[in-house]
């Protein structure tokens, strides 16, 4: 577990280190969160107008059942292919803003007016109070890595290299209708886990098992990467207190001061991909993606906690079943990073 507090520690420095910068970072973060939820939106409409187009066609008797099924199944790849390409995009930005955040790029905490003045960027603390069930949405980043006999440490995966990316809608529902501390947080996420092995391996199906493997070329890059669709589970304590307007009504709000969450998740794998990226004989870059079953679990049910200030928190989870169904050696993924809870 040494590594794992040397992950703590250093995400601990990043999150509270950056404290100072929450509004400049928190307002770039919001767009690409929006981007996200718009790309999927967008798609999804996309794709029920095409199919009700084929739906017309199918009543007008142009088309036949079957051919109506194999059309919708295939623009319903596209669309999933197209979302999952924007998504990359999007979190590729992501990945640029964290990392500016870390290098001390991100540190004004005012912004200039057209006038040559200043005013600091401040945030409606009075949202949604009036609901007891509000909405947020979620983008989490961090580090990923596979436990091994029980520890991390001695890992067969890149520490610095492997990271997940979580994005997803959730609902928080105040759980006493006069008092703010505990909340019920669920919804659905998709999560994103990546490794990559060390030592110019790759991994091979050998019967049952899934074992890595050196490669005879020199490897750019090797990443294994695991995609789920989950329904997240926390309970939720909300120190942000209650508040009373003029004439003494009260009202919540969530997300304003120190918060704590513990629960859990649960879903079904969605995709196994790995890729490798070498050069060819000729010195040409080459992408070999393969996907596959992997021999990987169906199924991924877990853990998770969060500990935050406002929006940000300190996120952790872990699967509970290994990531190989029948590998003589269990290994269990385990997630550590930043999670963001936009209302």
């Amino acid at each position: 577990m040494k590594n794992l507090i040397i992950y703590f520690t250093i995400t601990c420095c990043l999150f509270f280190s950056q404290i100072n910068a929450q509004e400049t970072f928190e307002t770039r973060a919001k767009v690409i969160a929006t981007n996200i939820e718009n790309i999927t939106k967008d798609e999804k409409a996309a794709l029920k107008s095409e199919v009700e187009k084929i739906n017309t066609q199918l009543d007008n008797g142009s088309i036949t059942k079957d051919e109506a099924e194999q059309q919708k199944l295939k623009l319903a790849a596209t669309r999933a292919k197209n979302i999952e390409t924007k998504v990359a995009i999007e979190q590729e930005k992501l990945n640029v803003l964290v990392q500016e955040k870390v290098d001390g790029k991100i540190n004004e905490t005012t912004k200039k007016t057209r006038f040559g003045g200043s005013f600091s960027v401040t945030r409606d603390t009075v949202q949604k109070s009036e609901k007891r069930t509000t909405s947020q949405f979620v983008l989490a980043t961090g580090w990923n890595n596979l436990v091994t006999n029980n520890q991390v440490s001695n890992s067969e995966f890149r520490y610095m290299g492997s990271h997940f990316y979580e994005w997803g809608i959730s609902y928080n529902t105040r759980i006493h209708k006069t008092n703010n501390l505990l909340h019920a947080k669920y919804g659905l996420s998709i999560m994103y886990h990546n490794i990559r092995p060390t030592d110019n391996r790759y991994f091979v199906n050998s019967g049952n098992q899934t074992n890595l493997q050196t490669a005879s070329i020199d490897l750019k890059d090797s990443r294994f990467r695991n995609v789920y669709l989950v329904l997240p589970l926390h309970l939720e304590f909300d120190f942000s207190g209650n508040k009373t307007k003029d004439g003494g009504k009260p009202f919540y709000q969530t997300h304003q001061k120190l918060r704590f969450g513990i629960g859990g998740y649960a879903g079904v794998n969605v995709k196994s991909k790995q890729v490798l990226i070498y050069k060819d004989m000729d010195g040409n870059n080459v992408k070999n993606r393969t996907k596959g079953d992997f021999n990987t679990n169906d199924f991924i049910y877990g853990i998770s906690t969060y500990i935050g200030y406002k929006e940000t928190s300190l996120y952790l989870k872990y699967d509970l079943n290994p990531l190989f169904k029948d590998n003589l050696v269990k290994q269990n993924n385990i997630s550590l990073g930043i999670r963001w809870d936009f209302n």
